[in-house]
């Protein structure tokens, strides 16, 4: 059984946590400013989910302002790239989507600092890019049984999903990827809502933070960052342990095995694209997890799994983009594009 933990009044051990074993992800680089003037949406009464504002970045990147009802009728960001011949006037058309989930530090335009911008193949389809908070784990949070602000799941498997499909040329035809926490937001969001996506990738995710006390402490630690209370997120990981089970890919297995999912990771140590002799904590734990994802994949009779644990390699963007490439031909065939 995994150790008792109690994690009432230990936050200066989370907050230790954080800083002995979390870094923050920052994107690739910068994302590139607005080229031109944001135009504003008529607004109404909320109704779950509404673009308010809408802002060109630059060629085919194109920023929504959604109001959500699921996160307080706040407004939060949403960045889509968007295929050739993309007009969201045309209600006929409705394009493969493509939807890539930020890490935990990061947020909607993390992934403009690699190069999707440049493939050809996502020319092909609409790329969405959501805010997910700076540590919101794409769950809808527990606080103390309350539930509320905020429900990330929510607004993006219910609200954007309806959004996007009424008003911006998305189709039910889906896959999903993301990097860490995004990573672990693309397996749970393809477990827990069966159907809504036809292959999920995961590039150093955190695909089973239950697995020992180092992964409960370390994903506590995200949860205490920003000075935020970490049980608010699943609540106590023995007292709630029901909660901890359905937020993590392994236990959520068994929903996955019919899937093309694509599982990537590094074991920590320095690779290709880091100086000689780093190591990374962080990502030789994601490795042990995303081990223990496979195997279980594998023992429950998974025909769909493809693995690159490849070694040599840390928690850096220059992976992530390497794992996208070499992921999106299994998640451009399940769009089945032809």
């Amino acid at each position: 059984m995994h150790a008792k933990l109690s994690w009432i009044g230990r936050r200066a051990l989370l907050v230790a946590a954080v800083l002995l074993g979390v870094s923050p992800l920052a994107p690739a680089q910068a994302a590139p400013p607005p080229t031109t003037v944001t135009t504003q949406i008529a607004q109404g009464a909320p109704r779950g989910a509404e673009v308010v504002a809408v802002r060109h970045v630059a060629d085919r990147l194109t920023d929504l302002t959604v109001r959500s009802q699921a996160l307080g009728n706040r407004t939060v960001n949403v960045r889509l790239l968007t295929p050739d011949g993309w007009n969201p006037a045309d209600r006929r058309q409705h394009w493969p989507t493509f939807w890539l989930l930020h890490g935990c530090c990061g947020d909607y335009t993390s992934w403009s600092g690699t190069d999707i911008a440049k493939i050809p193949s996502l020319r092909k389809v609409l790329v969405v890019m959501p805010e997910a908070g700076w540590n919101g784990w794409y769950s809808n949070w527990w606080n103390y049984g309350a539930g509320g602000d905020p429900a990330w799941e929510t607004f993006h498997t219910v609200e954007l999903a309806h959004l996007l499909e009424h008003d911006w040329g998305a189709s039910s035809n889906r896959v999903v990827a993301g990097l860490s926490m995004g990573g672990q937001g693309a397996l749970l969001y393809a477990a827990r809502h069966p159907g809504m996506f036809r292959a999920a990738a995961a590039y150093s995710g955190s695909a089973h933070p239950l697995l020992n006390d180092e992964s409960i402490n370390r994903i506590m630690g995200f949860f205490a960052g920003q000075g935020n209370d970490p049980l608010r997120v699943w609540g106590d990981p023995v007292a709630q342990r029901r909660i901890w089970e359905a937020h993590d890919p392994y236990y959520l297995a068994h929903r996955l095995k019919s899937l093309p999912v694509y599982l990537s990771c590094g074991d920590g140590t320095a690779g290709p694209f880091d100086p000689p002799g780093k190591t990374d904590a962080l990502e030789a734990d994601f490795n042990r997890q995303n081990h223990a994802l496979a195997a279980q994949l594998e023992q429950l009779g998974a025909k769909h799994l493809t693995t690159n644990f490849y070694g040599p390699g840390t928690h850096a963007w220059a992976y992530w983009q390497r794992e996208l490439h070499a992921s999106l031909p299994m998640l451009l065939k399940a769009l089945d594009l032809s």
